[in-house]
């Protein structure tokens, strides 16, 4: 299994490919830590990173899919790491639909297809 430590639902895709999501609980308090509203110390940024794999060690969890801020996810992934849990990115690809309006303004709508994970 590998937990959703970001703050998106998982895709269905990213459902079929083995990603689970925390209860309501949990996942409250991964968008606060993921949510950095002002400028951040390293050491906040450590501490955060630190919480999370707290999280994800909690629900027995081994492998991680992370994303967020860029800033964090280099403290996110030795905070994972250390304590034995393999972060992974999800890779994705951004398919754009054009749609032409009946008042000729064109709608683009982009929708992401999951096509596997990276390791950090």
């Amino acid at each position: 299994m590998i937990f959703n430590l970001t703050q998106h639902p998982a895709t269905p895709e990213q459902v079929a490919a083995g990603v689970i999501a925390p209860i309501s609980d949990a996942k409250a308090q991964i968008v606060k830590l993921l949510t950095i509203d002002e400028l951040p110390t390293s050491v906040q940024l450590q501490n955060r990173a630190d919480a999370l794999a707290e999280i994800c060690e909690g629900w027995g969890q081994r492998t991680a899919m992370i994303g967020g801020a860029p800033f964090l996810m280099s403290y996110l992934e030795k905070s994972l790491k250390i304590a034995g849990i393999r972060p992974l990115y999800a890779f994705s690809k951004r398919v754009v639909l054009e749609m032409t309006q009946d008042d000729g303004q064109v709608l683009k709508k982009v929708i992401f297809k999951h096509l596997g994970f990276i390791d950090a």
